[in-house]
C-alpha cells in the first residue's frame, strides 16, 4: 500500500497560519488548502498565492475587530442593568440561557451589550434575530446610537431588501428568515459565537425551524451560545427543551419598569353583525380616543390586526380629527418604508395618535404613550394541516392583553381602554406551537 500522501511545505505552512485567521473562515480556508492535491499542479501555486492573500486579509479584518470594541455602560434606569451580573454569569458558565422580561425591562438593547462585555462578538458575531423588519432596524439603530458607533459599523442589521452590516460588525440585527435562510449557506452558523432569539412567544413558523435547528446544532458548536427571550414567553418549556442530561437551562427573569394602568372595558356594542362589525370597530375606538383625549394629555397606541384596518382607521381618524392641528395620526406596519416608520420616534407637539399592529406590543417601543385603545384581536397565520397558509384573525392571548395595557405605563400612570369584555381572562396565556385548530398559529407580520 503506498504511503498517503503529505503535504508540501507550503501547504503545511499555510496550515499553520490558519490560526491567525479569524475562527469563522479557518473552516472554509482549511477546506481549500486540502482540495489542492486534486488540482493540476501547475495551478498549485496560484492557489496558495490566492489562500495566503485571504488569510492576509482574514488576520487584518480579527485585529479590526478587537480594536474597534467601544466603551460600554448601561442605562441605571433599566431593570436588566441590575441583573446584568446574574444573566452575565449564566452566559459564561451554560450554553442555553432562557431570559423572561416583561415590558420595560431593557433586555432587547442591553443582551447584546452584556454578551459583548463578556468578550463575545470579536472572533465571531453576536446574531440578534427579530420577528418583523421594522423593529431589526429600530433595535440596531438604538443599540448602536447607546455605544456611540455608526449604524453599519460595530453593530448592523440585514433585512428582506436592507443590508446595512459589514464584515466588521460584531453585533447583527435580523429577522428570523434571514437567519434561517443563512443556514442554507453556513449550516454551522460559523460565522457566530452567539444567537440572541429575541419575542421567542411569536412562535411563528421560522422561530420553530430556528428552535429546532439550533437544538441540533449545539452538540456540534460547544462554542456557541444561544439566548432564548421574551416579554410573553412560558420559560419552563424553553427552558426544558435546551436542557441537557435532564437538566433544564437556566432561566433568568427580569422585571419590568412600569407605571400603574387603569383598565377600562367598552365592549362593542354589536359585535354579531356581520354587515356591522367592521363600522363598529372604527367607531367603537373613536369613541374610546375621546374618552382619552377628555382624560388629559399624552399620546395614544391603538392596536389593529393588519394593514388594511390600520388604513382604514387612520382614515377615519383623520376625518374625524380635520381642521384639527393638534392631533397627528400616523399609521405603523412592516410594509411602510423605513422614513414614514421612523416618524412615530420623531419629536412632535401636540396629541399623536399612532394606529399599529402588534409590532408595538413587544418589538418596538413608541416613545410618549399614555394611552392604550385594544380592540383585542391580532392577525395571525392559518397553518392548519392539510389545510395551507392563509391569514386570519383571533382573539389576544391573555399574556398580550396585559402587554399591549403596558405599553401605556412607561413613563407614568396610563389608560387602557379595552373593546372587549373582562371575561379576556379564560383565553390562553401562550401562543401554541403549531395550530390545533385553524387559525391558532400565531402571525409573523413581516416576515424575513
Amino acid at each position: 500500500m503506498p504511503p498517503p500522501d503529505r503535504p508540501s511545505p507550503e501547504i503545511a505552512a499555510l496550515e499553520r497560519r490558519l490560526r491567525e485567521a479569524l475562527p469563522a473562515d479557518r473552516a472554509r480556508l482549511r477546506a481549500r488548502l486540502r482540495g489542492l492535491s486534486r488540482k493540476p499542479k501547475g495551478a498549485s501555486g496560484q492557489i496558495l498565492d490566492r489562500i495566503e492573500h485571504d488569510i492576509d486579509v482574514s488576520a487584518a479584518l480579527w485585529e479590526r475587530r478587537r480594536g474597534s470594541v467601544p466603551r460600554i455602560d448601561y442605562p441605571h434606569d433599566l431593570p436588566v442593568s441590575q441583573k446584568r451580573d446574574e444573566i452575565a454569569a449564566a452566559i459564561r458558565d451554560h450554553q442555553v440561557v432562557v431570559v423572561c422580561g416583561e415590558t420595560g425591562s431593557g433586555k432587547t438593547t442591553q443582551l447584546p451589550k452584556i454578551c459583548l462585555d463578556l468578550g463575545r462578538g470579536v472572533d465571531r458575531t453576536i446574531g440578534h434575530t427579530q420577528p418583523r423588519r421594522i423593529a431589526a432596524r429600530s433595535v440596531a439603530a438604538r443599540i448602536a446610537e447607546e455605544l456611540r458607533t455608526p449604524l453599519g459599523g460595530v453593530v448592523g442589521y440585514k433585512v428582506r431588501f436592507g443590508d446595512q452590516s459589514s464584515p466588521e460588525s460584531l453585533i447583527k440585527l435580523m429577522t428570523d428568515g434571514i437567519l434561517l435562510a443563512e443556514t442554507q449557506g453556513d449550516r454551522n452558523l460559523n460565522q457566530y459565537d452567539t444567537i440572541i432569539i429575541d419575542e421567542a412567544h411569536e412562535r411563528s413558523l421560522n422561530i420553530d425551524f430556528l428552535l429546532g435547528y439550533l437544538k441540533r446544532l449545539l452538540p456540534k458548536r460547544p462554542d456557541l451560545k444561544v439566548i432564548i427571550t421574551s416579554a410573553t414567553i412560558d420559560p419552563q418549556r424553553f427552558s426544558e427543551h435546551f436542557g441537557e442530561h435532564d437538566v433544564p437551562a437556566p432561566i433568568v427573569e427580569v422585571s419590568g419598569r412600569t407605571y400603574p394602568v387603569e383598565m377600562r372595558y367598552r365592549p362593542l356594542v354589536d359585535p354579531s353583525a356581520v354587515s356591522e362589525e367592521t363600522l363598529g370597530l372604527y367607531q367603537g375606538v373613536a369613541a374610546a380616543i375621546d374618552e382619552c383625549s377628555a382624560h388629559g394629555p399624552g399620546d395614544i397606541l391603538v392596536f389593529m390586526p393588519g394593514e388594511r384596518e390600520i388604513r382604514e382607521t387612520a382614515e377615519t381618524l383623520r376625518r374625524k380629527f380635520l381642521g384639527d392641528s393638534t392631533v397627528e395620526v400616523l399609521p405603523l406596519y412592516a410594509r411602510l418604508s423605513p422614513a414614514d416608520q421612523l416618524r412615530v420616534f420623531k419629536p412632535h407637539t401636540g396629541r399623536r395618535v399612532i394606529v399599529a399592529t402588534n409590532v408595538a406590543e413587544t418589538s418596538l417601543t413608541v416613545p410618549g404613550i399614555r394611552y392604550v385603545v385594544d380592540p383585542g384581536t391580532a392577525r395571525i397565520s392559518l397553518a392548519a394541516p392539510l389545510q395551507g397558509a392563509g391569514f386570519g384573525d383571533r382573539g389576544d392571548l391573555a399574556g398580550e392583553c396585559n402587554q399591549r395595557a403596558g405599553r401605556c405605563g412607561r413613563l407614568g400612570p396610563g389608560v387602557c381602554v379595552r373593546l372587549y369584555s373582562e371575561d379576556f381572562k379564560g383565553r390562553d396565556e401562550y401562543t401554541p406551537p403549531r395550530s390545533r385548530e385553524p387559525g391558532e398559529c400565531r402571525a409573523a407580520d413581516g416576515g424575513g
